[in-house]
């Protein structure tokens, strides 16, 4: 496994980490899925401890994932390991039944204290502010939680989960004002709408997360038009037929074929192409069993400029999709 040093921190994070929103289970805020469906907890563990045995030391979840069980099930699964290395969020609620983002002073410090008891840990290695919208930042409450989290040694490093399709203003804010030590924002071959964020911020000495590399799973792949999700899955609202159809269609045409250039399995392609570019510090699929880990790890490699180039140039055919995926929130 191979490392990448997390902007100017001291953090040398695997370049694949474990994404845990999905272990968190099959969680609803009162009729909305804000999970992946059902998860059997004796398998997530098996998983962690495979991400381990393959080398992985960055595990990214959030208080919001499984409402809390996320993080618990990382907390007894690395309990008393000193090598791994622990990213969470703060700022999603659930207030009688309704999703509620709080990001007042108040709140994130008690919410730290909370997720320093689930993850057994006296210190989280990076807290994430989870999407905080540029109101939230500029009323200054979460930025001053943030900093006395850090002068009191309960966090290491700070920074911000940015706006899956907008994530510009957040980004420019923070650096503009020399604040947080990173970012975790979506970039994959579909959606590419960050590239020029993340291209800024490395050169600011920000750590940069890429989330969502297989894009719900369409990179592996594995999905037909005719996939279908239970109700206490997120993507059974947001992967609508349409979006399937457009989606399977420029995979089919023009992705897949690089595929099979380079030898590589379609998720492999996905993984690898995000890697190929140096300012990223670590990538995060989603895992939840042994199997995921193997997958998401195996057959990676840099892509030659020419053929990162050619998959860069899609966005524009990829747009019309991100605008759908935008619609369907």
């Amino acid at each position: 496994m191979n490392y990448r040093q997390f902007g100017k921190t001291e953090l040398r994070v695997t370049e694949i980490g474990f994404g845990a929103w999905a272990i968190g289970g099959a969680a609803k805020v009162g009729e909305t899925p804000i999970g992946w469906g059902e998860a059997d907890d004796a398998t997530s563990v098996k998983a962690i401890h495979a991400a381990l045995d393959a080398g992985i030391n960055f595990f990214d979840t959030a208080d919001f994932y499984g409402l809390g069980h996320s993080e618990k099930l990382i907390g007894e699964a690395l309990r008393g390991n000193k090598e791994a290395i622990i990213a969470t969020k703060v700022g999603h609620r659930d207030i009688d039944n309704k999703i509620v983002l709080d990001y007042s002073k108040e709140y994130i410090l008690q919410a730290c204290e909370a997720s320093l008891k689930r993850l057994n840990r006296d210190v989280i290695d990076y807290y994430q502010l989870h999407s905080a919208r540029m109101n939230h930042l500029q009323q200054g409450e979460c930025i001053e939680a943030m900093e006395q989290l850090k002068s009191q040694g309960k966090i290491r490093y700070w920074g911000l989960s940015l706006n899956t399709f907008y994530p510009e203003p957040e980004a420019d804010f923070l650096m503009e004002k020399n604040l947080g030590d990173g970012f975790q924002l979506v970039f994959n071959l579909i959606n590419q709408r960050a590239l020029a964020t993340i291209q800024k911020a490395a050169k600011n000495g920000y750590g940069i997360i890429a989330r969502m590399p297989l894009q719900f799973g369409l990179l592996t792949g594995k999905f037909t038009e005719e996939a279908t999700f239970n109700a206490n899955d997120h993507r059974s609202f947001r992967l609508t037929k349409e979006v399937l159809s457009k989606t399977l269609t420029i995979l089919k045409e023009k992705v897949w074929p690089v595929a099979a250039e380079e030898n590589l399995s379609p998720t492999s392609l996905a993984m690898s192409f995000i890697l190929s570019y140096p300012e990223i510090s670590t990538v995060i699929p989603g895992i939840r069993t042994p199997q995921h880990v193997q997958q998401n790890t195996e057959g990676l490699k840099l892509l030659q400029p020419e053929k990162r180039s050619f998959l860069e140039s899609l966005s524009k055919q990829w747009e019309n999709v991100v605008q759908l995926m935008e619609k369907q929130g």
